[in-house]
């Protein structure tokens, strides 16, 4: 046999040398001296590295069979190496060494570690290829033991996992966002606030809404300021005529007296000096004329004989000093008799009128304002109202609209501005008897005398012509019943000087008819 080749990794052949007295043998898995194969090739009777006996031989105390795997993947008998490189055959004698060739250098060994006693592995082709990067096939683990959850369990998992994320993410998004809001709201937003706005549209109107009427007749309707030495006042007033002429209630100018001063008011703001032409307590109607003014408007004059309940109307004027304010409503009722003023306790401040009703809203400083049809023209002039507090009263105090408002009809203020503007003075057309206002039957009735102490039927006047006699009680005019001295007055003033009428009157329980033409008279 072969000589065994020294362990001293020098490559030098011959024998190896004996250990030294005292020195003890490594037991770390050294082999015996004994010849060493090519690196990680194991020969028959040797001890192969990492401690794993030699064939035959009994393994070291701690050290594994054959058949086991060894520690540090240590190659065995009939096991594939690492690497995939084949183990020779063990019944193949190993290759001859060629003496004075260095042997190479034995693998470092590994130490040894205790491994349980296993059962035998069955034998495996020594000549089947490792690949170390193929998949390991293992079973699923559970650490506690549970079963595996299958794909559509897994499935339904994922499914509730991402249902209670999305509910977990809208709750914290509602909560973040009404907390945002809630700031947003109290601090007026992270900017400045804009607000969404209508853009520019067509500022006409229809010339028969309210809108169109206010804007044909506002700039023909002036604001009058009356001072006087004992009291001052606010009303309204419109155009007649490119002359000057202003029309007005008498009590609107009665303030300013023979030495007061009347400033007017145009709708463009500008101011002119006003003084009296004419007026008349008994129609309650002024006119006034404003001097070096050019460029004036008129408004034009309706028929009030055309007006018909239920017809839309429109009243401008300067209530409380504020000019130029519109309302509208109705003609609420026609041939309304009303009488206002007599604070002088003699009656002949007291003005008596047939006039038109409306729901449209008149308020102190309306007054001698005009009161306009669907077509912007003058149908009344606003004159008094009837508060819950005064009755029926002009608008000279503070009350205010409870819807019922009253105008001089245009066709009776159009006959007396003609006279105030002509001779300075108007005419009332009268009967020529003096009435009985205490009465309180039905009916107008004569008196027994006049306020004079003469006849209370004037001789020679109309009434005397007609066959009216002291104690007639008049019920009817021109067929429409009356309830009043006031009622029969106003329906005479309603009335022109010449115009007849047909009377029906009581006397001695009998019903008379008679007909008589009206005179006239002159009253400031």
């Amino acid at each position: 046999m072969p000589s065994p080749a020294p362990s001293s990794g020098h490559g030098t052949p011959g024998q190896a040398p004996a250990a030294a007295p005292g020195m003890h043998v490594p037991t770390h898995g050294t082999p015996a001296p004994t010849a060493t194969p090519a690196q990680g090739t194991p020969i028959q009777g040797a001890a192969p590295a990492n401690g794993t006996p030699a064939q035959g031989t009994a393994p070291a105390q701690g050290a594994p069979t054959p058949g086991t795997a060894p520690a540090h993947g240590t190659p065995i008998q009939g096991a594939t190496p690492a690497h995939g490189t084949p183990a020779p055959d063990p019944q193949t004698p190993p290759p001859p060494q060629t003496h004075g060739a260095p042997a190479p250098h034995p693998a470092t060994p590994s130490p040894a570690y205790a491994y349980a006693e296993a059962a035998p592995s069955p034998a495996l082709n020594p000549w089947q290829n490792y690949d170390p990067w193929a998949p390991i096939h293992t079973a699923p683990l559970q650490q506690n033991g549970a079963a595996v959850a299958s794909k559509e369990q897994r499935r339904k998992r994922v499914r509730k996992g991402l249902i209670v994320g999305a509910l977990l993410l809208a709750l914290a998004s509602g909560g973040v966002g009404g907390v945002v809001g809630a700031y947003l709201e109290r601090n007026g937003g992270v900017g400045d606030v804009e607000l969404p706005q209508a853009g520019n549209e067509d500022v006409g109107r229809a010339p028969d809404s309210v809108a169109g009427i206010a804007a044909k007749a506002l700039p023909s309707v002036v604001t009058l300021h009356v001072t006087g030495s004992e009291e001052q006042g606010t009303g309204t007033g419109f155009v007649l005529d490119g002359l000057g002429h202003i029309l007005t209630n008498n009590h609107v100018v009665e303030p300013a007296g023979s030495d007061g001063e009347i400033s007017v008011t145009f709708h463009s703001g500008d101011t002119a000096k006003a003084t009296v032409v004419g007026r008349d307590s008994g129609y309650d109607l002024a006119v006034v004329k404003v001097g070096n003014v050019s460029g004036l408007t008129p408004l034009p004059l309706g028929n009030s004989d055309n007006v018909q309940v239920g017809d839309p109307v429109v009243a401008i004027g300067a209530p409380f000093d504020l000019e130029g304010t519109v309302t509208s409503g109705i003609i609420s009722a026609k041939e309304r008799p009303i009488t206002a003023g007599g604070e002088r306790g003699d009656g002949s401040d007291v003005s008596y009128v047939d006039a038109l009703q409306t729901d449209a809203p008149i308020n102190p400083g309306n007054s001698g304002g005009p009161l306009l049809d669907a077509k912007a023209r003058v149908i009344g002039i606003n004159s008094a109202i009837r508060s819950a507090d005064s009755g029926s009263d002009l608008d000279s105090g503070q009350s205010g609209s409870i819807g019922l408002g009253f105008a001089i009809p245009v066709n009776q203020a159009k006959r007396v501005a003609e006279e105030l503007i002509n001779t300075g003075k108007a005419t009332h057309p009268v009967i020529g008897v003096t009435l009985d206002m205490d009465y309180t039957g039905d009916g107008a009735r004569v008196g027994a005398k006049g306020n004079d102490g003469g006849p209370a039927v004037t001789t020679g006047g109309p009434g005397d012509k007609a066959g009216i006699k002291a104690g007639d009680v008049i019920t009817e005019v021109d067929g429409q019943r009356i309830h009043s001295g006031e009622e029969l007055i106003v329906k005479t003033r309603a009335h022109r000087p010449g115009d007849r009428l047909e009377l029906t009157l009581e006397r001695g329980g009998k019903e008379v008819e008679i007909s008589l033409v009206l005179g006239s008279s002159s009253n400031r």
